[in-house]
């Protein structure tokens, strides 16, 4: 047994590694993009665009891949993506027009459909029931320190060596990535010896108490869907116009001069840190609760106070805001997914994760062009007030599954025998 749980934590710091480093060029280009269009040669306009499309090619990809990776070698989906996904990120560097750049995130949507939802599914198969949460939410920290790292290097970089160079860089690292998965990641399929346990294991673990397991599942999707529209599809894209509105394209710090990317690139890096804390943190305490949703609800609240934070013009304010919002953001995505973890069976889990993903990558996908046709009208504040209004929503939803859930155990305790 302690063979299989060291295996088990082999198999999980792989993934995590091969996957963070696969994000540092696409999380670069979300933070460098709309100030550096010039470099690759497309107009304002067209950032949405790019932005988005790799995330309209995975709707109707993720649940293809789902299906595929319940059926065949988990191996044979997740290491070959990881080679495309670092290609993929070679494109943006010798890219110089709209065409070359849009194939280049058309191969992302396909690498990244794989990996994610792939590498999702070997979590799920390593991962003990009693302890979903925690590490599910120990696989998505290494989602966000990507994401962390891709913003903060690849603003740095960029303004110190220039996009090209930023983003063969980041091809690079995500090469090393794939090149571990590939000589040290085991099978970990349903027909293995991990899965095979993990599939015991769950067969004698009591699932979480529910009324109605569909309607609570499609609960689950649609708050991820709705975190990705709030996240990735309006707040990352638009933080640097934010800080660019609020402090211009140079802000002085201690006597340094610090550009707009910079800027960009240690904010997201900094609310990424704080949603990293959340996968972990959230994921534990829904296993000792035995309810996701208690700790969804609580979620969804500082994501609300984040966003108000941010509306007001207090400088003080912004780093609390920034905080508050991630940790809304690594809160809801995590728990998400543990969710389908829990009201899915083993054998269908890659099914399962394909739909939450494809939901998911449907909120993404409309939200930059949504955000950028709407910002001349309204502003970046006007988007962050539509952000509160669709975390209210699902504030109510929220509670409505938490309260449910404590009433049933709470039933459940008070029955004799």
């Amino acid at each position: 047994m302690s063979t299989e749980r060291i295996n088990s934590r082999r198999v999980a710091n792989i993934v995590g590694l091969a996957t963070g480093l696969s994000l540092l060029g696409d999380s670069a280009l979300y933070t460098v993009l709309a100030t550096h269009t010039a470099d690759v040669g497309v107009g304002l306009a067209s950032v949405g665009l790019l932005l988005s499309v790799n995330r309209f090619i995975r709707l109707g990809l993720n649940g293809p891949i789902g299906w595929l990776i319940d059926r065949t070698s988990r191996r044979r989906v997740f290491v070959p993506a990881l080679y495309l996904g670092a290609f993929s990120t070679v494109t943006y560097a010798l890219a110089d027009g709209l065409t070359p750049m849009l194939v280049g995130r058309l191969m992302w949507g396909v690498s990244w459909a794989a990996v994610w939802v792939g590498g999702n599914t070997i979590i799920l198969d390593v991962s003990r029931p009693g302890r979903r949460g925690r590490q599910v939410g120990a696989y998505h920290f290494s989602f966000f320190l990507g994401a962390a790292a891709g913003a903060l290097v690849g603003g740095l970089v960029t303004d110190w060596l220039g996009f090209d160079l930023a983003m063969l860089a980041a091809a690079m690292l995500a090469v090393v990535g794939a090149i571990v998965a590939h000589a040290r990641l085991p099978e970990t399929g349903r027909f293995s010896r991990a899965g095979a346990l993990a599939q015991a294991e769950e067969n004698s673990h009591p699932h979480l108490a529910d009324t109605d397991q569909r309607t609570q599942l499609a609960s689950a999707m649609a708050l991820f869907g709705t975190n990705r529209v709030v996240i990735a599809g309006i707040f990352v894209p638009t933080l640097g116009l934010y800080l660019a509105e609020r402090f211009g394209s140079t802000v002085r710090i201690a006597g340094l001069s610090v550009g707009n990317a910079s800027l960009t690139g240690a904010a997201l890096s900094l609310s990424t840190i704080g949603a990293m804390a959340a996968t972990l943190f959230s994921g534990a305490l829904s296993d000792r609760a035995r309810s996701r949703w208690i700790v969804v609800t609580a979620g969804i609240i500082s994501g609300l106070g984040g966003f108000v934070l941010l509306i007001g013009s207090n400088l003080l304010a912004l780093p609390v805001g920034l905080a508050a919002v991630s940790l809304s953001s690594g809160s809801n995505q995590s728990l998400s997914t543990a969710l389908v973890g829990d009201l899915t069976a083993r054998q269908q889990q890659g099914v399962g994760l394909g739909a939450l993903f494809t939901v998911g990558d449907l909120g993404s996908a409309i939200g930059p062009p949504l955000a950028f046709w709407l910002l001349p009208h309204i502003g970046v504040t006007g988007l962050y007030r539509i952000c509160i209004v669709l975390l209210l929503v699902f504030l109510l939803l929220a509670a409505s599954w938490s309260w449910r859930q404590r009433a049933e155990q709470s039933a459940s305790i008070q029955q004799p025998g």
